[in-house]
């Protein structure tokens, strides 16, 4: 199936099953996609802005340049899903399961995963600026060239791998998390 360049800005369609589908430009605003399924999807361009999608299940789905501004997906399921280029600041990720899901050059400013349980997750070139992590847990994740600035609970990183030179970069927030006063150099 595919769908392209349509509004469906505030439709509700709970429970809609896409398989096998192709999503270009299509405006999804404050849709409400409450327990949706999306399995071997390309999602290109359009707009999911404070679209609902809780408890929706993805796999195997790719989004690339989508406006995500707020989405909730909240207790959602994602398995090898990649985001490309989108923006999901103030997104809810909330209770959700995220295995093997990559971030690329999203923007991710204050989003929200609490609770949230990433494995296999990748985060690079994100800016994850105030994304807030209460309770948050990471298994065998990586973070690359992030920016990091103001991170909530950053102690939850706890675990993830990220290169040297990064860590270097986002040592405030990060000994901020650790409760580690920094000192200047010729400081006693």
């Amino acid at each position: 199936m595919r769908l392209a360049g349509l509004d469906l800005a505030g439709q509700a369609a709970h429970g809609v099953n896409l398989i096998e589908a192709a999503l270009d430009d299509v405006d999804l605003t404050g849709a409400k996609l409450g327990s949706a399924s999306l399995r071997d999807a390309a999602i290109v361009g359009g707009s999911w802005a404070n679209a609902d999608a809780e408890n929706a299940r993805l796999r195997r789905v790719r989004l690339r340049d989508v406006r995500m501004t707020g989405v909730g997906l909240v207790s959602a399921e994602l398995e090898d899903v990649t985001f490309q280029g989108c923006r999901l600041d103030l997104a809810s990720l909330r209770f959700a399961r995220l295995v093997r899901v990559r971030f690329e050059s999203c923007a991710m400013p204050e989003a929200d995963l609490q609770d949230a349980v990433l494995e296999s997750v990748e985060l690079v070139d994100c800016d994850l600026t105030g994304i807030r992590l209460a309770s948050a847990t990471f298994a065998n994740c990586t973070v690359r060239r992030c920016r990091l600035d103001g991170i909530v609970n950053a102690e939850r990183l706890a675990g993830v791998r990220m290169p040297l030179s990064d860590a270097l970069a986002s040592v405030e927030t990060l000994a901020a998390a650790a409760r580690i006063e920094l000192l200047q150099d010729d400081e006693r």
